[in-house]
């Protein structure tokens, strides 16, 4: 009946997933590549959360 007060947790984790690409992004221009490759593969990780609860919504 009230769906619409639940969080979504998808939204939280695509706006993590969004910040951590784009600290990622500044961390490449600045040529720190290594902190460049950490937070690609963290936000891959919450890319892979985001595919399974969508999957599991359906």
């Amino acid at each position: 009946m009230f769906s619409f007060l639940k969080p979504d947790p998808v939204k939280k984790l695509r706006k993590s997933y969004d910040a951590i690409l784009e600290q990622a992004m500044q961390a490449q221009r600045k040529g720190d590549i290594k902190t460049y490759s950490l937070l690609t593969a963290e936000s891959e990780q919450i890319w892979a959360k985001i595919v399974s609860l969508e999957a599991e919504s359906k």
